[in-house]
């Protein structure tokens, strides 16, 4: 969270100027003559993630079938020649790179969607998002209508689709979070169950294909994945900065808001719509990896204590669970593969459960 500290108001005259108040928990950082805030402990976790995330990633390319030392890791990253080219940069590196990306994506999906909704329920593959990019990808590779390498382009079309009909059943006069999270629980429902129509009336051996892909997986994948949401990532980058700055009025109440000035519904069908794209594009990639969109933002917030979640903090912690989930789902049943969507559901299907009983007993666990 940044704010411009140089605007002094105009005092009495021959009264000193007033001083900036600076919040608690924020460091002043001044860049020319420009003076903006900084959450220290948003700072403090980020580095520590980033740390993390790096270890993760060289721990990911060493272990495998052959074990393959740090160093020579490194030399493969830092394109020095290695003998082991073939196996770090040709089969783990790019299938790394595309669970990095795709479970950056679902953090900031899932903190976007969490911010509007003022819920941590509503995440994508809570409230239908995930569902309707399945079932549109679904239904044209069943059938035959696109390939796997089209899939993140059909899937935003599904995700943006399924959006709009939940936002558009839940209006009325307003976005209220609880009818937001449970009619998007009833479409993500509906649309499971028409994605599973999908999957008996095709060829079986594409329907076979298609329910691995449905449970989110990374087997297989390379550059020509990681390309796409790599574009599309890069192009948002100045959304997600909007996004960011944005997200500090939508957790405002409504009153105070519309008293700075704020459109709020224009701001938060913006986060939304951001949120939307971001998840059908992961999930065009890699399927519905199930519940990282869910933890990442929880788990960022409990850890940075903020009024908001930090995009950045909760893009760091959905890449770190999407590989640290990817590297246990290639060597827990070694040498048997679990999807990683397997692993994520494991773990965030429990926290899901913790979640609704903390809501029920009004935030008592």
């Amino acid at each position: 969270m940044t704010t411009d500290l140089n605007a002094r108001p105009t005092g009495t005259q021959g009264m000193p100027p007033a001083r900036p108040v600076r919040p608690a928990g924020y460091a002043v950082i001044r860049v020319h003559r420009a003076t903006f805030l900084l959450h220290r402990r948003a700072a403090v976790v980020a580095a520590a993630l980033s740390v993390l995330l790096a270890a993760v990633c060289v721990a990911y390319l060493s272990v495998g079938e052959s074990f393959v030392a740090p160093a020579e890791v490194l030399k493969v990253i830092l394109g020095q020649p290695s003998s082991e080219e073939l196996v770090v940069g040709t089969l783990r590196l790019p299938r790394m790179v595309v669970g990095l990306l795709v479970g950056a994506a679902f953090g900031v999906a899932g903190a976007l969607i969490q911010t509007v909704a003022r819920n941590p329920l509503a995440s994508p593959d809570i409230i239908g998002i995930s569902q309707g990019a399945s079932v549109l990808a679904v239904a044209t590779v069943t059938f035959g209508l696109a390939s796997y390498g089209t899939l993140p382009y059909v899937a935003v079309s599904g995700g943006v689709l399924a959006a709009t009909l939940v936002y558009l059943f839940a209006w009325r006069g307003g976005l209220h979070a609880t009818r937001f999270v449970l009619i998007g629980i009833g479409f993500a429902l509906a649309l499971r169950a028409l994605t599973t129509l999908f999957l008996t009336k095709g060829d079986y051996l594409v329907a076979q294909q298609a329910m691995i892909w449905m449970t989110g997986s990374l087997n297989g994948l390379g550059w020509d994945q990681a390309a796409p949401i790599g574009w599309v990532l890069l192009a948002l980058i100045p959304a997600i900065a909007w996004a960011a700055r944005a997200q500090r009025t939508v957790s405002m109440d409504d009153d105070t808001a519309t008293a700075l000035g704020v459109r709020l519904n224009r701001v938060r069908l913006g986060l939304v719509a951001l949120g939307v794209i971001l998840a059908s594009v992961a999930t065009g990639t890699a399927g519905p990896v199930e519940f990282v969109a869910l933890l990442a933002p929880q788990v960022t917030r409990r850890l940075t204590r903020t009024a908001q979640i930090p995009l950045f903090c909760s893009a760091l912690m959905g890449a770190l669970i999407v590989v640290l989930a990817d590297l246990l789902a290639r060597r827990l049943l070694s040498p048997v593969e679990l999807p990683v969507g397997v692993l994520t559901a494991a773990v965030g299907a429990p926290y899901l459960i913790w979640l609704i009983i903390r809501s029920r007993t009004g935030g008592k666990s």
